[in-house]
């Protein structure tokens, strides 16, 4: 059952990593002064990588804990 908890712990770290790009690139949105429709176009991309990343980094939490419960 390690395996199942290193597993679990990549996919929970690339899912944190899919987040920062995610909060990066809302950032630079705003400092580039995106305001109105190209902003919003810029953002309604984003939150599919958001939440996508969401639920890669919540995968591999559930997977590190049912590895410890397993072993």
């Amino acid at each position: 059952m390690t395996a199942l908890v290193w597993i679990g712990a990549l996919l929970a770290l690339a899912g944190l990593a899919g987040l920062g790009y995610c909060i990066t690139v809302a950032v630079r949105a705003r400092r580039e002064g995106l305001e109105g429709a190209a902003m919003e176009a810029r953002l309604r991309r984003l939150v599919a990588l958001n939440l996508g990343a969401l639920a890669v980094s919540t995968l591999g939490l559930m997977l590190v804990i049912l590895g410890i419960f397993l072993g």
